[in-house]
C-alpha cells in the first residue's frame, strides 16, 4: 500500500451472520421445512460434514422447494430478521459521518443479504458484498454457487477466504486508509483478523466462536492477532471506538 494517498475515512469490514444481523440466515431458512427443521432422518442431514456448507445449503434449498416453501415464504423469513443491538446506527453513522467505506464478507448468499440490505434501505452504504452468489431458478428453486475455489489458506474454507478478499480489495483501492476495522463473530473470520496490522482493530463479538478461536490458535500454532481487539455486544461499542481512533488520527 505504500505510495497511495491517506482516504478520508476508514474501511469496516462486516462478516454478516450474527454480526450484522442478530440470527444466522441460513440456520433460519432451514426452520421453513414442515418439521421447523431439517429432519434427522432426511438424507441431506449432516451432509455439510461430506461435501462443505455450500452445497448442503443447495440441497436445503431443493429440499424446502419440494415441500413447496416458495421464493416469498425465504424473502419474507429474511426480511424479519432483527439486526444486531446498535448496528444499524454503526452502518449509516460510519458513512455518513465519518466517511468510511463498507463492505460485507460472508458464507451466506447474495440472495439473502442484497435482500436484507435492499428492504432496510441500507444497500447504498455498503461498496461491496463478497458472498456466494445465489439466484432463483425459473422452478422456483433458489441455487447457490461458491464464492471462489482456494486452497491456500487452511484457516478458512475452500469456497470463502475472507482475508484473501480483504486484503485484494485494500490493494485495489486508489487511496490509503487510515485504518481498518474488521467485525465478525465466528470461526472463518480468524483469518481477516490475522492479517490486520497493528494500527486496525478487530471487533469480537461477545460469547461467539471467534472469542474462543484467538486463544486457540494461538496456544496451538503460535497464530496471534497483531491488531486492538475489542470484544461487543453493541455496535454502539463499535462506533464509539472508531470515532476514538478518528479523534487520534486527527490530532
Amino acid at each position: 500500500m505504500s505510495g497511495k494517498d491517506v482516504g478520508s475515512g476508514p474501511l469496516l469490514a462486516f462478516d454478516f451472520d450474527h454480526t450484522v444481523v442478530h440470527l444466522n440466515t441460513d440456520v433460519e431458512v432451514q426452520k421453513l421445512h414442515p418439521d421447523g427443521k431439517i429432519p434427522e432422518t432426511s438424507e441431506i442431514h449432516g451432509l455439510y460434514s461430506k461435501v462443505g456448507w455450500t452445497k448442503f445449503m443447495g440441497e436445503v434449498f431443493k429440499l424446502l422447494h419440494h415441500h413447496n416453501v416458495k421464493k416469498e415464504n425465504i424473502l419474507t423469513l429474511m426480511e424479519s430478521l432483527e439486526f444486531t443491538p446498535g448496528m444499524v446506527d454503526l452502518l449509516r453513522k460510519s458513512v455518513e459521518e465519518h466517511n468510511a467505506k463498507i463492505i460485507i464478507i460472508s458464507d451466506s448468499n447474495s440472495v439473502f443479504i442484497n435482500h436484507i440490505l435492499e428492504t432496510h434501505n441500507l444497500q447504498h452504504l455498503v461498496d461491496v458484498v463478497y458472498t456466494n452468489p445465489a439466484t432463483w431458478k425459473e422452478d422456483g428453486v433458489l441455487e447457490i454457487k461458491p464464492y471462489h475455489h482456494q486452497t491456500d489458506c487452511d484457516l478458512s474454507t475452500e469456497n470463502l477466504c475472507k482475508g484473501l478478499i480483504l486484503e485484494e480489495y485494500i490493494k485495489n483501492q486508489s487511496a490509503q486508509f487510515p485504518f481498518v476495522v474488521y467485525v465478525g463473530d465466528g470461526g472463518n473470520d480468524f483469518c481477516p483478523a490475522l492479517r490486520l496490522a497493528c494500527d486496525d482493530l478487530v471487533c469480537v463479538r461477545e460469547g461467539y466462536s471467534l472469542q474462543k478461536q484467538i486463544p486457540k490458535h494461538k496456544e496451538e500454532r503460535g497464530l496471534q492477532i497483531k491488531s486492538e481487539i475489542l470484544y461487543w455486544k453493541s455496535g454502539d461499542e463499535i462506533l464509539s471506538r472508531i470515532q476514538e481512533k478518528l479523534k487520534k488520527e486527527n490530532e
